[in-house]
């Protein structure tokens, strides 16, 4: 079922015309729980991987590692609650049967971390072909772009995952690797579920501390009035949660700030200013009120829930519930990616 974007509540170009000059195009990727294939677009599906190609591995020295899990322990802790999700309407809590107690792992018994001293074999994150993904970044040669990361945490990048971007043209994978190898520990939050794609494309406006001093501080007030609308209980809405950047995982668009001011992201290879290539969220909205939410999808009082949660599909989760932005270079694909979470 595709997934569409409602219009904006309000039509911030008409009342800011300035930002005509600041527009671009998001690809929304919606990933919702399924079974992808190596054919086929996802987030935390199996990669088109040729068998002679070796699987990349982070050697990095992983020097925080905060409840390190093997793989195959958080994925029965999921599927177990999942069953349990699935069953419970919304206005119910959650309930577990006794064999499920009796085989829920418990995620305070962590795994050894000397097994973070080992070479990490790196995770599937998102793989999107050219042909069903609007917007597609990369190569002009390829038609192919496979993101993935090591599952622990960096304290040199922020503690956040360390990113690998690969380009590839499908026709030339011949063979296919037919078990990649798996982690030996992972950060329960860098493991994503197995999710569909769903790609849709919609019109973004720049961060506003980035647009013009004058237009920011126009929108600015504009915002405070808008507040004592909704003081007075009107609907009000928000030039940085409503009208400018999507939430959620997308491929292009603005990258947003709002847990810090601007920082440069420049290429550490040629110094040229980069740009966004892939946002990997926590939350797929703003909260159940949000004006991002797909049509498709709202909801009526004692609907039932979905396997993951209905805002965390992928089972990712960023810092304290925020967003990775994935950088690349213009000049050069090949150039690395920059990250920073917002």
């Amino acid at each position: 079922m595709a997934r569409t974007t409602p219009p904006r509540p309000v039509d911030i170009p008409a009342v800011f015309p300035e930002l005509r000059d600041h527009v671009g195009t998001a690809t929304r990727l919606h990933p919702r729980p399924g079974a992808p294939t190596v054919h086929g677009s996802s987030v935390g599906g199996p990669l088109l991987w040729p068998a002679q190609e070796p699987w990349p591995h982070c050697t990095d020295e992983h020097d925080y590692l905060p409840s390190p899990h093997r793989p195959e322990t958080v994925r029965r802790w999921r599927r177990i609650l999942g069953a349990a999700w699935g069953r419970t309407r919304r206005d119910e809590q959650l309930q577990l049967t006794e064999q499920e107690q009796a085989e829920l792992p418990d995620l305070d018994d962590c795994a050894p971390a000397e097994l973070g001293e080992q070479p990490i074999a790196m995770v599937p994150v998102v793989q999107l072909y050219r042909r069903d993904t609007p917007g597609f970044l990369g190569p002009d040669d390829t038609d192919v772009l496979q993101l993935l990361w090591c599952p622990l945490d960096h304290s040199d990048l922020g503690y956040n995952p360390r990113v690998l971007p690969v380009w590839r043209r499908a026709a030339d994978v011949g063979e296919l690797l037919s078990a990649p190898p798996e982690p030996l520990i992972v950060s329960e939050s860098y493991l994503p579920e197995p999710c569909v794609l769903h790609p849709e494309q919609v019109r973004e406006y720049e961060f506003g501390g980035l647009l013009p001093r004058e237009l920011d501080k126009r929108i600015l007030q504009w915002e405070q009035d808008m507040a004592e609308r909704d003081a007075d209980g009107e609907p009000a809405y928000s030039y940085q949660f409503d009208l400018s950047i999507a939430p959620g995982w997308k491929l292009g668009g603005f990258a947003s700030w709002h847990l810090t001011d601007p920082g440069p992201m420049d290429c550490a290879e040629c110094g040229t200013p980069m740009r966004l290539l892939l946002t990997a969220a926590t939350y797929e909205t703003n909260g159940p009120a949000d004006s991002w939410r797909p049509v498709e999808e709202s909801r009526e009082p004692g609907e039932f829930m979905s396997l993951q949660p209905d805002n965390s599909p992928t089972a990712v989760e960023i810092g304290r519930g925020y967003s990775l932005w994935i950088f690349y270079c213009p000049v050069s694909f090949g150039h690395p990616p920059g990250t920073t979470m917002q």
